[in-house]
């Protein structure tokens, strides 16, 4: 039973407490022991109190408190012992610095206590450290139960590299009997062309009856031993295994500037900790986009946040960008799946949140010798349904996944001549003969307009050629305005003013398209 006559003392090494090696530390369970021999009694992480023997967990001293009261009691204390030495001993609650000003004992006690302070932030500092570094053992650990599986894999594909040399090994073989068989049915053939006797055709055939049945016999030996279905299917088996661990570990690669979710400085080592795991896994909302905190618009500007849209088995994702302070949908494309650290969202979640009053769509285009340009357009409310068409051969929402992506402009109508405008869109076959409509267009609504940088639909809503569009480059004077209008270039005109002055306009292409997040 150890001795509490002595409080001052640690009851493992006996030593007096201090404020540096021997500070007091107090054990969940309730007991106090000196720092120097908390850290000595830890072991693969775990500490058994030396009084009560109930086992914590603990990677170092740090993580227990400091008993301040002790602390407090043992000052107490000497400073009893002090004052009853003599008459010139200081009185409790005095010290050296009684000989000097109240004004510098303030000061004095000031700096004492912002010390204190700073010493208590460096315990905590010290406590949160400690943790971690149990947390960093945990990761090695699990690095290292990974790097054995990875061991096991390697050694499975050497196993799997000598059954296939025995495998070749045996084939080599096979082939070399073989085409000594097959030569020796061809010296038969050839001498069959030369007998001239009785005795010669039998001969002869005898001897190639013979080769026959050897011919036949490698023939039915090479039906049973090849393939060997267990090397076969090893080996099958293991590469794709391999391959599947491979393309996961390119497209996952861990780089050092993978921006994580983490803005308070504030917070703890910990703290941090927690948010980096959880971030990882972090579901992205329109909320999130929507607020465009600093560490959103980093992901986002890494490429780290995608629109999904899955119809049936069809996977698709979609770039999602900022430029100009402008938050972009690109189309949707069929691409290989995003890596984890990557962050997604419903192209659905998105979309719900778009008015289409508000919509505004854009298409990239370029030609050879030109830099791409982008021109958006404000979709018209007054035409509902063509203005949806619209937008979802940008965004390449419909279940059919059409889009304009890679279409190129047809010609260019009225070149040089007030009117003058240019016709695309055609989705279905890229030639003018197709743009079937992709909506019924029972909301349909007369439009006209005869501005410069009108977009209006190539015939009527409900014809085969609807889903083509024509941007009118020049304005319509002393005659009829366009029909069908939907939309309107509100940046971007000198893009498509810039391309119909192309030697072919078949050569513009769409390069991509989408729609700007009004969110």
């Amino acid at each position: 039973m150890m001795d509490d006559s002595k409080p001052e003392e640690c009851k493992v090494c006996f030593i007096n407490y201090d404020e540096e090696l021997h500070r007091p530390r107090t054990l969940p369970c309730g007991h106090t022991f000196c720092s120097q021999c908390i850290k000595d009694t830890i072991k693969n992480g775990q500490l058994k109190c030396p009084s009560c023997r109930v086992v914590h967990s603990a990677t170092a001293a740090t993580q227990f408190p400091i008993s301040y009261g002790m602390e407090a009691l043992l000052k107490k204390f000497r400073n009893m012992q002090v004052t009853s030495v003599g008459p010139e001993s200081p009185k409790s609650g005095q010290d050296h610095t009684r000989g000097i000003g109240k004004k510098l004992q303030s000061v004095v006690q000031e700096q004492k206590s912002s010390i204190s302070n700073l010493i208590r932030k460096c315990d905590a500092v010290l406590s949160q450290l400690g943790k971690y570094q149990g947390q960093v053992r945990d990761w090695k650990t699990q690095h290292h139960q990974l790097q054995n599986k990875l061991y096991d894999l390697v050694e499975q594909n050497k196993v799997a590299l000598e059954l296939l040399k025995q495998e070749d090994t045996s084939v080599v073989n096979m082939t070399t009997e073989g085409g000594a068989g097959k030569k020796q049915l061809q010296t038969m053939l050839d001498c069959l062309d030369t007998v001239t006797t009785i005795q010669e055709v039998d001969t002869t055939c005898d001897e190639a009856d013979q080769y026959s049945v050897q011919a036949e016999d490698w023939i039915q030996k090479c039906q049973e031993l090849f393939p060997n279905f267990i090397i076969a299917g090893t080996s099958v088996k293991l590469q794709e295994n391999i391959k599947k661990a491979l393309d996961m570990m390119t497209r996952e690669t861990v780089t050092t500037d993978v921006p994580v979710l983490l803005e308070d400085s504030g917070s703890t080592v910990m703290e941090k900790v927690e948010k980096i795991t959880g971030d990882i896994h972090l579901k992205l909302t329109v909320d999130h986009l929507r607020g465009m905190s600093k560490a959103v618009k980093r992901l986002v500007e890494a490429g780290l946040v995608l629109g999904v849209h899955q119809n049936q088995d069809d996977l698709r994702y979609s770039r999602i960008t900022l430029q100009d302070g402008q938050l972009y949908l690109h189309v949707l494309q069929h691409q290989p799946p995003p890596p984890t650290h990557a962050h997604t969202i419903q192209v659905m979640e998105v979309m719900e949140e778009m008015e289409l009053s508000s919509s505004r769509v854009f298409l990239d285009l370029t030609w050879p010798g030109s830099t791409r340009g982008r021109l958006h357009i404000q979709l018209n409310t007054n035409n509902t349904s063509l203005a949806r068409q619209f937008m979802l051969l940008c965004t390449g929402q419909h279940p059919s996944g059409s889009s304009f992506l890679n279409t190129k402009l047809l010609e260019v109508m009225e070149k040089g001549e007030p009117g003058e405008c240019v016709r695309g869109g055609d989705y279905q076959h890229n030639d003018g003969r197709g743009g079937r409509s992709l909506l019924s267009h029972q909301n349909y609504q007369r439009q006209e307009s005869g501005s410069a940088g009108a977009v209006w639909s190539w015939s009527e809503p409900w014809s085969s050629y609807s889903a083509q569009f024509v941007i009118s480059t020049r304005e319509r004077t002393g005659r009829g305005k366009w029909p069908y209008v939907f939309g309107e270039v509100v940046s971007g005109l000198d893009v498509v003013r810039a391309a119909v002055n192309h030697s072919d306009i078949t050569e513009v292409t769409v390069v991509d398209c989408g729609v700007v997040l009004a969110l």
